[in-house]
């Protein structure tokens, strides 16, 4: 099992209070990183995220702010940095889906999921460009759909495309400093929305698209992050890591 480096494993992860990001930051906790929880308004699953990563042995803050909001970001990296010192990892999980034909989507939908997905992407990846130390790591959760897009997908494969596309020119932007910069896509998971509102014969059909027959779970996920927050990764950087059981 891949282990954080001893670089200080100060870690922020947006998005962490739920799903995906949730996994990814007990994870990191559990590898001895202190982690910033950021949430956008659920402070009860934030604190729960605490709580999980405390009670293994680790140390974690819950810090609310909308990343969507620059000077939001701003705040949350200040806070994580009096907390813990600079951050060594960052982590950007949060996102929203919003699905439509491009001809009946919305200037709200194409607002609402471009500032949610793309804009907080740009904000966290300056700001992380300006505070993590060299040898740092610096990680997006993309989606599946930025490569296997789907009818009913277009604003949000196209958010979720941009965001890649940003992290390959950070990487080689930061490559001189040892910082390594990756996305991480995903396909259909369970998360806990998904295993709500998935009807179970649906969740079967996309399963059997995957060569390994399941949809992902987040732990799935929060491991290939563990492996690029590691030491072990650090010649790997500018790539979109697909992570969809080979379903793409």
């Amino acid at each position: 099992m891949p282990q954080l480096s001893n670089r200080g494993s100060a870690a922020i992860v947006t998005g962490a209070s739920r799903g995906i990001g949730r996994a990814i930051a007990e994870r990191l906790g559990s590898n001895g990183a202190s982690i910033v929880v950021n949430y956008h308004s659920n402070v009860a699953a934030a604190e729960a995220v605490v709580s999980a990563i405390e009670n293994s042995g680790g140390k974690a803050t819950a810090v609310r702010a909308d990343v969507a909001v620059p000077d939001d970001v701003r705040r949350l990296f200040d806070i994580a940095g009096d907390l813990y010192g600079p951050p060594d990892l960052v982590v950007h999980s949060a996102g929203i889906t919003r699905f439509a034909p491009l001809a009946e989507a919305t200037d709200d939908d194409y607002d609402h999921v471009f500032d949610t997905n793309t804009r907080s992407t740009f904000a966290t990846l300056r700001e992380a460009a300006n505070r993590v130390p060299d040898n740092g790591r610096i990680v997006v959760i993309s989606s599946g759909a930025a490569v296997s897009p789907r009818p009913g997908a277009g604003i949000y494969a196209a958010s979720k495309a941009a965001c890649d596309q940003m992290v390959r020119v950070l990487a080689k932007e930061l490559g001189q400093r040892g910082v390594t910069v990756n996305s991480v896509l995903p396909g259909p998971t369970r998360t806990e929305s998904i295993a709500a509102t998935l009807p179970a014969e649906m969740a079967a059909a996309i399963a059997a698209q995957t060569p390994l027959g399941r949809l992902a779970e987040p732990a799935d996920i929060a491991d290939i992050v563990a492996f690029l927050a590691s030491d072990d990764s650090r010649w790997i950087t500018g790539q979109a890591i697909h992570a969809g059981g080979g379903m793409f």
